[in-house]
């Protein structure tokens, strides 16, 4: 069978989007093909409607069909694209920089967004584009559609040989993240998230599990040590009180969160291009994802938009989300 990538390579060249496709027939064909992996979240409720009951609400997208199909598919070449740059680096001698913050970069992180910048370029040049490493990319100083990139999120992972970090890609409409896509290239692992529809791993759906306890929950950050003053107190409160404390998996905690394997993540720091792209995948498992105080993340990307500090909180199921964030206690 031919891969997703090799199909689109022989498929008719994409041109910039507008509302109306350019035949039936293409729109047809895309619609098909994309909710065979896309699956709307209706399909799923209607068989595990009492499972979702301590989830929270998935919203619907505000985009037709083909539009958010192919946004998908564009977002499916990105990663393919950004991969096989990783792959090649992976486990290999290489120099490392440090930036200004002190955290390091590599040939790879550069070099696999700029793969990626040049296929969202060819395909939607009014689109804007905010990279890790290059910042905001468009004539423009505001964009309805933003692509929003980390090439490798846990760069400290990938120069140390350990497959567990990932490269996050995630499209703002209006400041809305609706759609995210974590993929890790080594184990060849994509977990796709579309705002309405159900979140889906290599294709197949996927779910957070229940956990009513806090006691009984498995908890992910990816270090200790990057917590400070009166966060690593809050976290601290979290940690003492779960069942089990697990640390080092950057992004793909939230991977294993949305797939059911772990109950909470709880971090400090972040930038933007680290978490918008989890907020489809999170939620449309059926998690929820918020600040330390319960408020939706939110950030406006533009020209003049500096990658701001969040602390973010993850969880498979709204009773423990609520036991953390009363634990938390973050004013």
């Amino acid at each position: 069978m031919l891969s997703q990538s090799n199909l689109l390579s022989r498929s008719p060249k994409y041109f910039p989007f507008s509302p109306t496709l350019s035949s039936n027939i293409n729109s047809q064909f895309l619609s098909f093909r994309a909710l065979k992996k896309y699956p709307p979240l209706q399909s799923k409720l209607a068989t595990s409607s009492s499972a979702m009951t301590n989830h929270t609400d998935i919203t619907t997208c505000p985009l037709d069909g083909p539009a958010i199909d192919r946004f998908a598919e564009v977002g499916d070449r990105l990663a393919d694209a950004a991969g096989q740059v990783i792959r090649k680096y992976f486990r290999k001698k290489f120099e490392i920089l440090d930036k200004e913050d002190l955290s390091p970069v590599t040939i790879a992180d550069q070099a696999a967004e700029e793969a990626m910048i040049s296929i969202i370029l060819e395909n939607f040049p009014s689109h804007a584009i905010y990279g890790e490493e290059k910042g905001w990319r468009c004539k423009e100083k505001f964009a309805d559609y933003v692509w929003v990139l980390d090439p490798i999120d846990g760069t400290k992972s990938f120069i140390t040989g350990k497959p567990l970090f990932g490269t996050l890609i995630s499209l703002l409409h209006r400041g809305k993240p609706i759609l995210g896509i974590i993929d890790q290239p080594v184990l060849r692992e994509r977990w796709i998230g579309i705002s309405g529809r159900r979140t889906t791993l290599n294709g197949q759906e996927v779910s957070t599990r229940t956990c009513a306890k806090l006691s009984q929950a498995y908890l992910y950050t990816t270090s200790p040590h990057l917590f400070g003053g009166n966060a690593k107190d809050a976290f601290a409160r979290v940690r003492d009180k779960v069942k089990v404390p697990l640390y080092g998996c950057d992004c793909y905690a939230y991977a294993l969160l949305a797939s059911g394997y772990v109950d909470l993540v709880i971090e400090s720091g972040l930038k933007p291009y680290d978490f918008l792209a989890l907020i489809p995948v999170i939620e449309g498992a059926g998690g929820v994802i918020t600040d330390w105080k319960g408020h939706q993340l939110h950030w406006e990307a533009s020209s003049d938009s500096r990658a701001t500090s969040f602390n973010v909180v993850a969880a498979g199921d709204k009773q423990i989300y609520e036991q953390a964030l009363d634990t938390l206690q973050w004013q």
